[in-house]
Parts: C-alpha cells; structure tokens; sequence
C-alpha cells in the first residue's frame, strides 16, 4: 500500500490535497485504518482511541499545507502527530493525577516507537473485512470493533444467535484464508 511504486500516487494525492483540502478524504480513507491500530495498540481505550483519530486527522487536515513531501510514506507523519497527541495526553493525565495527589504507575510519558510491520498487517486486516460480504462485514465490526456480544449483534441484525455464530465463523474462515494467501 506504501511501497514504493505507490510512491507518486500517494504525491500526487498529498499535493491534490494542499490544493483542494476536500480531496484531503481519499488520503483519510486509505490511511483510516492504520492510524486507528496504531493508537488502539498504544491506549486500549476505545473511547481514547476515537478522540485520538480524530484529532490527529483534524490535525493532518489542518496542517496539509506544511507538509513537505521528503520520500517517507504519508502515514508515517500520521504517525508523528499520534505519537506526540498520545504523548500530549499521557502527561496530561499525570498532570490531573498529582493534581488529585494520587500516586498511580501511570503510562508511559514517551510512546514507544511504531511498529510499521503491525500496524501495516492490522491496516491490511481492516481492508479485508472491507471485502467481505457485507452481513459478515457487519458481524465482524460488531463483534470485534464495537465489542458486541453475540445477542446484542443478533438483536441488532434481526437474526438468530445461531446465524450470527455462522456468519462470524464464515468471515473469519474467509478472511483466514486471505490472510494465508497473502502471508498477512
């Protein structure tokens, strides 16, 4: 997705961007997913993890017009804004946690350093639901993305439990064997 011969594509839609901020989705849309794992791996708070996207990607937007095309993937000053927003908030939290003069362990003031290959392969597993047939689609990002149980995404679909159950095991055979074919 940002290998090098996708390279002048992903220019081209940056310099798009600066120039119409409207075309600024397309690079929301392909980078979604990555930026969404990387935070999500690195808070483990749903709620934090969605304020956290979307700020960096308010951020992003805002700043398009400074950004300076130097080789690197796009995702990567994606990741430098995550990575100072996750840092923002960290401290922010120590701050409010001696203001309440508890003495809690606390994450880490410094984030560590991403893990491209992870957030690459977590991105690529986004994509591929994508894919899937859209009940299953839906099963999946009930279950795993907001969390849901079985009944609650049954009641929610207007099917049995038991159709559920299926529609998770067929998309999760399908995305097993996308994944294995593409070494994911």
């Amino acid at each position: 997705m940002s290998g090098p011969e996708n390279q002048p594509d992903e220019r081209a839609l940056i310099e798009a961007a600066q120039q119409d901020l409207s075309l600024f989705a397309e690079l929301y849309e392909i980078n979604f997913a990555r930026v969404y794992a990387y935070i999500a791996k690195r808070v483990g708070e749903r709620s934090a993890t969605e304020e956290l996207t979307s700020h960096v990607f308010h951020q992003a937007l805002a700043n398009i017009g400074k950004f300076k095309w130097r080789g690197a993937p796009f995702a990567s000053w994606l990741f430098r804004i995550a990575s100072n927003s996750i840092a923002d908030r960290a401290q922010r939290l120590q701050r409010e946690a001696s203001r309440e003069s508890v003495a809690q362990p606390g994450e880490p003031a410094h984030p560590q350093e991403p893990d491209l290959e992870q957030v690459e392969r977590i991105a690529r597993v986004y994509q591929l639901v994508d894919k899937l047939p859209l009940d299953q689609c839906y099963v999946i990002r009930l279950r795993f993305a907001e969390e849901k149980s079985i009944r609650e995404v049954a009641k929610q679909l207007s099917k049995s439990e038991g159709a559920i159950k299926q529609l998770q095991f067929r998309a999760l055979q399908s995305l097993r064997a996308c994944m294995s074919e593409e070494n994911v």
